[in-house]
C-alpha cells in the first residue's frame, strides 16, 4: 500500500439485507471525506457480484442474511479480492459467530450498536492494517481462547481461513523452545501483549512512550516473524501462550 493509496478515499462496499439500515449507513458514511461508498448489496451473492465489478478496498459485511451467511461469504470475497479488507458489522453477540468470522478471515468484528464516529474510525484503522473488535466482544474472545478445543466455535462447518485463528487452551510460550514467539525482541513482546489487550497503535505508543510510526513498524515485524496475517490473529496467538 503506497502513500497515494492512503490519501485516496477508501472505496467501500456495504452489504446488509436490511435495506433501511443499509441506506442509512451509506448516507452517513458518504458524509465522511475519507470514504467513497462505491456500492451496496443485500445478500452474499450480490456482494460477490458487486465486489467483482467494483473492486472495493473494504467491505462492511452483515452476517445473518438470506441464503449464504456473511461469514460463509468471506472466503469467496477474499479469493476474489485477496487484498480486500472485510469488516463484520452485525447484531450478533454470539461467541461462535465471532470465532467463525475471525477464522474465516474477517479483519474486524463490530456490533451495530457502535457509534457512527467510532465506526468511521474503525474503518480507517482496518484500512491501515489494524484489526478491530467491539469492546463488548473482546472478553468473549478471550473466554473462547481459554475453552477446551471441543468448544462449539470449532464446529466443522465453520469456515477456516488460510491463516486460521486457533482457538485452544492457553499455554505458556516458554514450554516450547521452538515456538516462533522466541524470535521476538523484548520490545516486540511488550507490543504483542498490548495488542492482545486490544490496544490501538496510538495507545501502545502512549503506554511505551514511543512514536506511533515506530509501533506500526514493530507490528509489521511481529506479524512477519510469527507468520500471521493480522492483529486479531496476533492477539489470539498471544492469548493462547499466556502472554496477556
Amino acid at each position: 500500500m503506497n502513500l497515494s493509496d492512503m490519501s485516496a478515499p477508501i472505496r467501500l462496499l456495504v452489504v446488509d439485507d436490511h435495506k433501511l439500515f443499509r441506506r442509512g449507513l451509506v448516507a452517513l458514511l458518504a458524509q465522511d471525506r475519507r470514504f467513497s461508498v462505491v456500492g451496496e448489496a443485500g445478500d452474499a451473492t450480490s456482494a460477490l457480484q458487486s465486489a467483482a465489478r467494483l473492486r472495493p478496498d473494504l467491505i462492511l459485511l452483515d452476517n445473518h442474511m438470506p441464503g449464504v451467511s456473511g461469514i460463509a461469504a468471506i472466503a469467496g470475497l477474499k479469493e476474489l479480492l485477496p487484498q480486500v479488507r472485510v469488516l463484520m458489522l452485525t447484531v450478533s453477540e454470539n461467541e461462535a459467530d465471532l470465532a467463525a468470522g475471525l477464522r474465516a478471515g474477517a479483519d474486524g468484528y463490530l456490533l451495530k450498536t457502535i457509534d457512527t464516529q467510532d465506526l468511521a474510525d474503525s474503518i480507517q484503522k482496518v484500512w491501515e492494517g489494524d484489526s478491530v473488535i467491539s469492546p463488548e466482544m473482546m472478553g468473549k474472545l478471550v473466554g473462547l481462547l481459554r475453552e477446551a478445543p471441543e468448544a462449539p466455535a470449532l464446529a466443522p462447518e465453520a469456515p477456516v481461513a488460510s491463516e486460521p485463528v486457533r482457538l485452544a487452551t492457553a499455554r505458556r510460550f516458554d514450554t516450547d523452545p521452538s515456538d516462533r514467539i522466541h524470535s521476538l525482541s523484548p520490545r516486540e513482546r511488550d507490543i504483542l501483549r498490548l495488542i492482545a489487550h486490544g490496544d490501538s497503535n496510538k495507545l501502545i505508543a502512549r503506554a511505551l512512550d514511543i512514536a506511533e510510526t515506530t509501533v506500526k513498524i514493530h507490528v509489521q515485524h511481529i506479524l512477519r516473524k510469527l507468520e500471521l496475517s493480522n492483529r486479531v490473529h496476533a492477539a489470539v496467538y498471544a492469548t493462547e501462550r499466556g502472554v496477556v
